[in-house]
């Protein structure tokens, strides 16, 4: 007698084992499986329902769901687990988060190692940031409507072969004909033209396919995606040609505002979130907690050229809205140290014939 208990298949990785219980020449088996196996296979053979089976075995644990939710203040971080039902229960009351300790973790209260930062705000949950494209799901709706019918045109388009029964290719081993494919044989067979002045031949249909209207479509779907978010021409759609980054600052506005708004939020959290790190480190390794300095600075999006900023650079100097030390900044920005700056600025004030002179020296001269 055999009895065969077979394992569904998103249950094998769980349950490590192929049971099978197997009795042959009057020898069984089941004396060389474990504790575990044999619980197993008594309770489906009793029951014949695998998950249960395999809880009460100890392969798989309920199947019930629990939130875990972390609470960060200054100094401490506290945890909460929750039933499916909204039971609070101990956060360390299943396998899973046995490593928690009921009292959570406590450490320096000038120190909270969280930063809040919401992009936006979701309009489906409170207190949640929003994507930047919340409001478009109908516009790309549409727009993978748009590509789908061009596709679906496309394949429905393709060439086709019409090929008299004695036109059709043949092996020619077997003399038998070869049947077609999608690849490369790809035909419908016709009758032959028995009349007394036929001709048989193949004839090839190409359907037309109306490009331009489909094409016309996809960019008003996609223009809808993108419109007050991004520009098209920064994802490389009806670019012209650009003389100058002013010109193509000025066609990708939409973008610059966009990017402007997110520079905006990533340079006030940015730095907190690094300096956040850099003490939970210290923390962890028992150091003694010491706050660095960080500074992010973001570029701009189209950089203008350098002549450009020279020719800029040298009107306001020369209308005397811009100093020495602002004009070298400007042209230079974050490509030189400030060492070299300074250096740049004496070496300029030299050649124009600007000497510095400090308030102790101008206060003696003052009073000679």
């Amino acid at each position: 007698m055999q009895i065969r208990v077979l394992v569904k298949r998103q249950y094998r990785n769980v349950l490590s084992f192929l049971l099978l219980i197997l009795r042959k020449d009057g020898d069984t088996v089941k004396d060389k499986l474990n504790a575990r196996q044999k619980k197993f296979s008594e309770y489906y053979v009793q029951s014949g329902n695998i998950v249960q089976s395999a809880i009460k075995a100890g392969y798989i644990e309920n199947k019930e769901k629990y939130t875990l939710r972390e609470h960060y203040g200054y100094g401490y971080i506290k945890y909460r687990l929750y039933r499916e039902n909204g039971d609070e229960i101990p956060p360390n009351s299943i396998e899973q988060t046995k490593w928690i300790d009921g009292k959570g973790v406590a450490f320096d209260e000038s120190i909270m190692l969280a930063v809040p930062c919401i992009f936006g705000d979701s309009e489906q949950y409170k207190g949640r940031g929003g994507n930047i494209f919340d409001g478009k799901t109908d516009d790309f709706d549409a727009l993978d409507e748009a590509w789908s019918q061009w596709m679906d045109a496309l394949r429905a388009s393709r060439s086709k072969s019409y090929i008299p029964e004695c036109l059709l290719p043949r092996n020619p081993d077997t003399g038998m004909i070869i049947k077609p494919n999608a690849f490369d044989n790809r035909y419908i067979s016709t009758n032959n033209d028995m009349s007394e002045t036929g001709c048989n031949k193949i004839t090839l249909d190409q359907p037309n396919i109306p490009h331009e209207s489909y094409l016309q479509t996809y960019i008003t779907a996609l223009d809808l995606c993108l419109q007050g978010i991004i520009s098209p021409s920064t994802l490389g759609i009806d670019v012209k040609k650009m003389d100058n980054a002013e010109a193509q600052r000025e066609k990708e506005k939409t973008t610059l505002y966009t990017r402007g708004n997110l520079v905006q939020l990533v340079e006030e959290f940015m730095p907190e979130l690094v300096k956040t790190v850099v003490c939970g480190y210290q923390i962890w390794h028992e150091l003694d907690i010491i706050p660095p300095t960080v500074a992010i600075n973001f570029g701009e999006y189209a950089n203008p050229s350098f002549e450009a900023v020279v020719e800029t650079v040298t009107k306001a100097k020369q209308g005397g809205i811009m100093s020495t030390e602002s004009c070298v900044e400007e042209l230079y920005g974050d490509s030189k140290d400030s060492e070299w700056k300074e250096q740049e600025v004496a070496r300029l004030k030299a050649e124009q014939g600007v000497q510095n002179m400090d308030s102790s020296s101008m206060a003696d001269d003052l009073e000679i």
